[in-house]
This record gives C-alpha cells, sequence and structure tokens, in this order.
C-alpha cells in the first residue's frame, strides 16, 4: 500500500509559525516530486509550494508565500517539510500534501488527508 501521511499544524496566532511534516510511504515506492496545496473555504485547491527529490531542482513557490514559507525535503525518506513562518489569517486554509512518483513501474499520484491550519488575528 502506498499512502501520504501528514502532521502538524494547529492553530496559531498571526506572525507565528508552524511546521507541516509529510512522507509517502509504502514497499519500493520512489518519490519524484512533493509538494504543499492548500484549499480554504469557497476556493480552489492551490499550490503552495513544490519540490522535486532527487534531481536538485530549486523549490516552487506561490507568490503568496515567498518569502515567509519554506520547503525541504529528506530524499531518504520520501519526506518533505514546510516550515510557515509570519504566518497571515489569509494562510487559513486545510493544506495538502500531494507526491508523484513511481513504484515497480507504475506512477502514482498520492493525497494527503489534509491538515486544518488556523490563524488567528
Amino acid at each position: 500500500q502506498v499512502r501520504v501521511v501528514e502532521s502538524g499544524g494547529g492553530l496559531v496566532q498571526a506572525g507565528g509559525s508552524l511546521r507541516l511534516s509529510c512522507t509517502a510511504s509504502g514497499s519500493f515506492f520512489i518519490a519524484n516530486a512533493m509538494g504543499w496545496y492548500r484549499q480554504a473555504p469557497g476556493k480552489q485547491r492551490e499550490l503552495v509550494a513544490s519540490i522535486t527529490i532527487r534531481t536538485g531542482g530549486a523549490p516552487n513557490y506561490a507568490d503568496s508565500v515567498k518569502g515567509r514559507f519554506t520547503i525541504s525535503r529528506d530524499n531518504t525518506k520520501n519526506t518533505v517539510y514546510l516550515q510557515m513562518n509570519g504566518l497571515k489569517p489569509e494562510d487559513t486554509a486545510v493544506y495538502y500534501c500531494n507526491a508523484a512518483g513511481y513504484r515497480l513501474g507504475q506512477f502514482y499520484d498520492l493525497w494527503g488527508q489534509g491538515t486544518q491550519v488556523t490563524v488567528s488575528s
């Protein structure tokens, strides 16, 4: 079984920080890229940040989080982290982790269950 498991999130005051973690697990699964998306009530899901896992490419960020959020990876564990600093009320959303990769020649596009991030003003 291949799956994505998220952790972190919660309630924080504006200006505070949170750290999200995401691991893609499963025998023989190799993640090529992983990222974080978010969906606020009444809005479409949007990309927050993404990163390739083994090719060394530069991370990609939404303009709204540049300079405040940092995505990092642990290649050996199919794990990514999202450090969120300077949080704003408009960052409030459900954050979803995505992992794209292969297991025994089959492509997988995986989503986590989501974790709530709430920023109070």
